[in-house]
């Protein structure tokens, strides 16, 4: 008989990327190891074991959630992804007494690093370093709780340790997967939604508004600088943002970028990524961008020439300089001739494209990444 495993997160089927993405694909494939039910903000799009909405970011609805759950779904583990649902977790186990089931904490990112960093580049500094405090106290009080910690970054553990001066012996590092239709093209009776633009090379950015980190406003202020620098290259290349809309931008745009909003299809946002040329991660220094590693995977696993900078590659180190992608420094003016020299010379840099897919097939799918998680798990 399968043990039953409760997924708490911030899922939300409104927003399906970012913090839907972990818990969405490793539930996926957690059901071939255990009966699995999920709890997160909308879990509509859950439809593959039962589910439970919270609909608010209030810790007292999750933690009365959560409760209610344990109480229903009877789980032998709990495996609370990220630091609301950690805490939540915590204090619903404790409070309830449930002495037979255990507790595994996710950390899709090291928050107070993240906003440690974004400090002197945000609009209220004051407002960052309480949030600061705060995630500092919360992730700390899930570190020294003594329960296992699966981490999405492999740099986690070593910030653990700068931070707390402690590193827990049962933190284990699993990074995210890719899904199986970039992988595979499942959509193959599709159009190149481009076609206007050519004969240019296209650069895609994904970059959707998300909820308090401000790493994606920070990639598409860096891609509009990139592109004035290459506004001349017109027939060249043109870029476009996936996830904004041209109203969302408050400055003046050179006429080689096209923002084509938030893409509610998935076989949509597939294709746009399908026909696109260089898959671009303009993230700079500051931007602690933990969100990136997904927007990399599929690029990789769409066969996408990638451009990043170090920050967009946090998280992915098994990929590295000239042999996966080409990583320039933070400067716009370097990025952009990185750019204009892989789309003049896309055949040269095709052993990147597919050096990098090999690693992604073998190693990044989601069913590869449940099965290591279920190991820990069980």
């Amino acid at each position: 008989m399968s043990k039953r495993l409760l997924i708490i997160s911030t899922l939300d089927s409104n927003q399906p990327f970012g913090a839907f993405t972990r818990p969405f694909y490793l539930g996926q494939h957690l059901v071939n190891y255990f009966e699995v039910c999920q709890v997160g903000l909308d879990c509509s799009a859950v439809n593959y074991a039962p589910s439970v909405s919270i609909g608010s970011r209030s810790i007292l609805s999750y933690i009365k959630t959560i409760k209610k759950s344990i109480e229903e779904f009877r789980p032998d583990i709990i495996y609370a992804q990220e630091t609301l649902p950690g805490i939540a977790s915590l204090i619903a186990l404790t409070t309830t007494r449930q002495n037979n089931c255990s507790l595994v904490f996710d950390f899709h990112t090291f928050s107070a690093y993240e906003y440690w960093s974004r400090l002197s580049s945000v609009a209220n500094p004051f407002k960052e370093f309480l949030q600061l405090i705060k995630t500092y106290i919360a992730q700390g009080i899930l570190i020294f709780s003594g329960n296992p910690i699966i981490a999405a970054g492999e740099s986690t553990p070593k910030l653990i340790q700068q931070w707390y001066g402690w590193q827990p012996d049962n933190i284990y590092c699993i990074g995210n997967g890719v899904a199986e239709d970039l992988l595979n093209d499942q959509f193959p009776e599709t159009t190149d939604p481009y076609q206007e633009k050519r004969p240019a090379k296209i650069v895609v950015v994904v970059a959707p508004k998300t909820f308090q980190f401000p790493s994606n406003d920070m990639s598409v202020s860096m891609a509009i600088e990139i592109a004035k620098h290459l506004e001349s290259h017109e027939q060249k290349v043109h870029f476009v943002v996936i996830g904004r809309d041209v109203s969302d931008v408050d400055q003046p745009l050179p006429a080689n970028i096209t923002f084509v909003g938030f893409l509610p299809e998935r076989k949509d946002f597939v294709n746009y990524i399908k026909y696109a040329d260089i898959g671009l991660l303009p993230f700079p220094k500051q931007a602690v961008a933990g969100g990136a590693r997904n927007k990399a995977l599929d690029y990789f696993a769409s066969k996408k020439l990638v451009v990043s900078t170090p920050e967009g590659l946090r998280g992915l180190e098994e990929f590295s300089n000239q042999k996966h992608l080409i990583v320039t420094g933070y400067s716009t003016i370097e990025v952009a001739e990185a750019i204009l020299d892989a789309a003049t010379n896309m055949e040269k840099y095709q052993p990147l494209v597919e050096t990098a897919y090999t690693l992604i097939t073998e190693k990044y799918s989601w069913f590869a990444r449940a099965k290591a998680v279920a190991k820990i798990l069980e």
